[in-house]
Order: structure tokens, then C-alpha cells, then sequence
């Protein structure tokens, strides 16, 4: 697993993400979700939908991992969807994917 994965299950147990398409929108829309994570291997209506709610809300995607990586990093069984809440974690994803280190 990689740092990033890692870093995706830390943020699991600190209780900062969303988990699932509707509770994602619904976080986007009350301006709570920082990041977005989407699995590669997702449908592209839910793609299309996800991408264009985070383009208008200003909010980055990474859609590098499939579902199967992001289910093992937080533990959770097919989860295609996942935001993050936290600024501050949303932050280190996206400095350090500046940097190239993940």
C-alpha cells in the first residue's frame, strides 16, 4: 500500500470523511468536503456527476486508485466515493501530490 492509501486510512480513523455518492453531494453542497476521491473504476454517470458538482463547489479530485484500493485503505467494502472534510488533510494530499512524493 502506498503513502497516499496510508494517509487515506489515517484520515479514516480521525473521522474526517464522507463515505458513498449521496452523503458526498450532500457534504459538497453544505460546503464541507475539502477533497474528492474517486475510484478509477467508477460509472461514468457517477463520475460525470461527482466531477462536475466538485468543479462548480471548487473542490480537487484525485481518481487514481480503484475501488479496491480505496476500500482495503479505509476498510470498507466497494466504496467508489470518498470526501474528504478535513482542510488540513485535504491540504497534505495536495502538497504532496505537488511534490510528487505519492
Amino acid at each position: 500500500m502506498n503513502k497516499e492509501l496510508m494517509l487515506l486510512g489515517l484520515v479514516r480513523r480521525a473521522g474526517k470523511l464522507v463515505l458513498g455518492t449521496d452523503a458526498t453531494i450532500k457534504a459538497l453542497q453544505a460546503g464541507q468536503v475539502k477533497l474528492l476521491f474517486l475510484a478509477s473504476d467508477v460509472s461514468y454517470a457517477t463520475y460525470d456527476k461527482l466531477d462536475k458538482k466538485a468543479y462548480f463547489y471548487q473542490v480537487k479530485v484525485i481518481n487514481n486508485y480503484s475501488t479496491e484500493e480505496l476500500s482495503k485503505a479505509i476498510g470498507v467494502n466497494a466504496i467508489k466515493v470518498i470526501g474528504i472534510t478535513d482542510e488540513g488533510f485535504a491540504n497534505i494530499f495536495l502538497k504532496e501530490k505537488e511534490r510528487g512524493d505519492f
